[in-house]
């Protein structure tokens, strides 16, 4: 076996000299940066079996390079042979390390290419796929608002028709609840603001109809201290608190307030992921047959967790959601993007801690504008940061130079 180092300025130029030097059939053992460029570490005439033979236990599946094609793939491909298995032999552990550096550099590099064939192709098009990035809606939505903007010079025009467009495509519940009434039941995971906002619909229906027509139900029984919460509420806008632990005392419960217009149901905050929450589930569903059930989304909450609850609490069967926390999120296009994605309507917003001021009807525009805003407010910090930068390094060249 031949083993020879390379030195190259770029990796391509690495990998074109191996092929040139050792040939196609060449192993690419390790690579890493180096002053000045990449140094690579190849192989020729390399026998596997070799190793399995001295060492059969603690030797790693090589990954071969094919250099004559490394333009096309210069990721390594594994050869699809028996199961990847690595041991923690530290000179294999950071070969492997290596390898993965090798592929992530490559993947990254292709990336680039492939964003710089499209902005020469489609530049306006380019930008507005970075700015709706930059809103935080996720990638297969910006793919789809731009590719139906034709491409076009005025960028403001095709920035204005793309809000326009995704404010179309927001889902909205067109009737108000609380003007209905009903037996209305908030569902959501933990720290989503469920009780708030439970409190700030009820307050704002007793100023509507009265206080003697709302009445409060918990279905938690959960977390310590959760019922005193909705008490103290309940004793603040002067409405009655009623607990029900199961399916059966939620009947019993809602049976009695027949002669109420609105009945909220606080129920357990859990995570997506309790396997309690069919327990939940099954008390809504077998409390009352008229229970309408409205699932309750922070804005503040990463766009994989909302993703991952609207996909679990879809088995409550909600008509419409509540955004909570607009106020402290950073950006919009994560919940934004995910109730766009299933198409879950939006009923509610609330932007803070005030009852019951801080809870308005969700509307789709307000929505759009409020996400641009906060685009807008991170634009600044950034630009304010790196004007910062950019004069302390001019003070630093200016004192030291």
């Amino acid at each position: 076996m031949k083993i020879t180092r390379f030195f190259a300025k770029n990796i391509s130029e690495a990998i074109r000299n191996v092929r040139e030097e050792l040939g196609p059939d060449a192993v690419i053992l390790s690579n890493k940066e180096v002053s000045g460029g990449i140094e690579l570490v190849a192989a020729i005439d390399y026998d596997e079996a070799l190793l399995d033979r001295d060492n059969p236990k603690s030797v790693p599946a090589i990954q071969k390079t094919e250099t004559n094609t490394h333009l096309q793939e210069p990721v390594s491909q594994t050869t699809p042979a028996t199961k990847v298995e690595w041991t923690q032999e530290p000179t294999l552990v950071e070969m492997r390390r290596e390898l993965e550096s090798l592929r992530g550099m490559m993947e990254d590099r292709l990336t680039g290419l492939a964003w710089g064939e499209q902005a020469r192709r489609h530049p306006a098009r380019t930008q507005l796929t970075r700015e709706l990035l930059a809103l935080g809606l996720s990638h297969n939505l910006c793919q789809q608002l731009a590719n139906e903007q034709p491409e076009q010079k005025d960028f403001t025009m095709m920035w204005r028709a793309t809000m326009g467009r995704l404010a179309q495509q927001l889902p909205v519940n067109e009737i108000d609840f609380l003007d209905e009434g009903g037996m209305i039941a908030l569902l959501g995971p933990t720290g989503v603001g469920k009780t708030t906002t439970i409190a700030k619909l009820a307050a704002r229906f007793a100023l509507r109809h009265g206080k003697q027509n709302v009445a409060l139900v918990t279905t938690d029984s959960y977390r310590i201290g959760a019922h005193e919460q909705l008490r103290i509420y309940g004793r603040i806008l002067d409405v009655p608190v009623f607990i029900a632990n199961d399916s059966k005392e939620l009947g019993n419960v809602l049976n009695s307030l027949q002669d109420k217009r609105l009945v909220l149901i606080d129920t357990a905050g859990m995570s997506q992921r309790d396997v309690r929450l069919s327990e939940q589930f099954s008390v809504i569903s077998h409390g009352s047959p008229l229970i309408r059930s409205f699932l309750v989304l922070s804005a503040t909450t990463q766009m994989t967790a909302l993703d991952e609850t609207v996909k679990v609490f879809s088995a409550a069967e909600p008509e419409a959601c509540i955004i909570t926390k607009t106020d402290e999120a950073t950006s919009l296009g994560p919940v934004l993007s995910v109730i766009t994605k299933y198409q879950l309507p939006m009923a509610y917003v609330t932007d803070g801690q005030r009852v019951p001021e801080d809870i308005r009807l969700a509307r789709k525009g307000n929505l759009v504008k409020q996400a641009e805003q906060l685009k807008r407010s991170q634009d600044e910090e950034l630009m304010a940061a790196e004007t910062f930068l950019h004069d302390s390094q001019g003070y630093e060249t200016h004192v030291h130079g």
